[in-house]
């Protein structure tokens, strides 16, 4: 099928800004793990996210590890994390030695239940991650004064919502340190690459030293401690400084995507949005709906074949965390986590679906749900 017959789950927005910044790096000979863009990338995205500071890494996996072991997370800790994520949060527990620790997400937000978090804490918590699903910005204010209460480090994997709000404040300095995903599919992009953000200045000063493999940055090749090779380039890093200048054109577009989906969806059968809980303002990552009723199973996939024989990509909810066989041995139901995980897709979610591209799209929703059992 061409181009418009066939339209992608996810397509990056990159313009002539984004090639004239990137020729710049080439040009330069700053290719790799240092140069100019480098700073200004982490210069801007700590002003744009509240925080003090940025470090640049090579992917949100990465940042992810970077903050646990700067925080000196290893054997025999515990990290509560919710069961609905992708499974980068639960490895970061992993790669350090800790055990992840998993709670159900909350029906309202689809992000972490504070309740459930304050039931789980142990002797052996050390930190909390808390996961912005599908641009939702978890409950900050309560999972702050939990933390604080316990003497427990917060993050927030905000791989999903840059540009969102909570209360007015973007994402980005709402935990003690924040993890951002500039994966390909992600509202800003480099094609990989990944960034933590926080105003511990201690906590920055530590994860610069592991991202550089430990070497002492007044001492060349002296490494007092065993760090990692986290490092971002300069050619990501200039492909990152145009999306930032771009980030509102582009979160703005999307949010018109998303927006379209759920006004012109509205009385579709057996499709549901995204709940918004007041106070929050969601990053358009990807317009995300429920197939049928609570409990139900199989429709999901269904309408999925049926928007695929149509041109239409779409992709699942996660698979719960404790379902997947690393992790298999972890305890606990999880009823909130499984019914979204079994109910959830994803549309096609890009800046550049243009009105007439959604009408199509909507269309061939219809078409699909028209033919999915439980609606003939």
């Amino acid at each position: 099928m061409s181009t418009q017959d066939r339209y992608p789950v996810a397509r990056p927005c990159l313009s002539d800004l984004e090639e004239r910044y990137l020729v710049d790096a080439y040009r330069s000979g700053w290719i790799s793990s240092q140069g100019p863009y480098l700073q200004k990338f982490e210069e801007q995205f700590a002003a744009r996210c509240g925080a003090a500071a940025a470090v640049a890494t090579g992917n949100g996996t990465v940042a992810l590890h970077l903050v646990l072991a700067a925080a000196g997370i290893g054997p025999g800790d515990e990290v509560i994390v919710p069961a609905l994520t992708y499974v980068a949060t639960a490895n970061a527990v992993t790669y350090c030695g800790a055990r992840p620790v998993f709670v159900d997400v909350s029906p309202q937000s689809w992000c972490i239940d504070v309740e459930q978090v304050a039931a789980s804490v142990g002797p052996r918590t050390r930190a909390v991650i808390a996961v912005d699903l599908y641009g939702h910005p978890a409950d900050y204010a309560a999972l702050r004064e939990l933390c604080e209460r316990h003497g427990l480090l917060l993050v927030a994997d905000a791989a999903e919502s840059f540009g969102a709000l909570l209360n007015g404040r973007p994402t980005g300095d709402l935990g003690n340190a924040t993890t951002f995903s500039f994966f390909g599919n992600k509202v800003i992009t480099a094609g990989e690459g990944g960034c933590v953000t926080t105003s511990d200045t201690a906590l920055a000063e530590r994860m610069r030293l592991l991202r550089n493999q430990g070497m002492d940055p007044r001492r060349r090749y002296f490494f007092p401690v065993v760090g990692f090779n986290y490092r971002l380039t300069n050619l990501a890093a200039a492909l990152l400084c145009a999306q930032l200048e771009r980030a509102d054109e582009i979160i703005g577009r999307r949010d018109a995507v998303v927006a379209t989906y759920e006004r012109e969806l509205a009385d579709a059968p057996l499709l549901f949005p995204q709940p918004v809980v007041p106070g929050v303002r969601r990053a358009p990552w990807m317009a995300s709906f429920l197939v049928g009723p609570p409990g139900a199973a199989g429709q999901r996939d269904e309408l999925a074949r049926a928007l695929d024989t149509l041109g239409v990509e779409t992709r699942p909810f996660f698979v719960p965390i404790p379902d997947l066989p690393p992790y298999a041995h972890a305890a606990g139901d999880h009823p909130v986590t499984a019914d979204l995980s079994r109910r959830g897709i994803n549309l096609p979610t890009y800046a550049e679906l243009t009105d007439v591209d959604l009408k199509v799209i909507v269309d061939r929703v219809r078409t699909a749900l028209a033919g999915v059992t439980g609606h003939r």
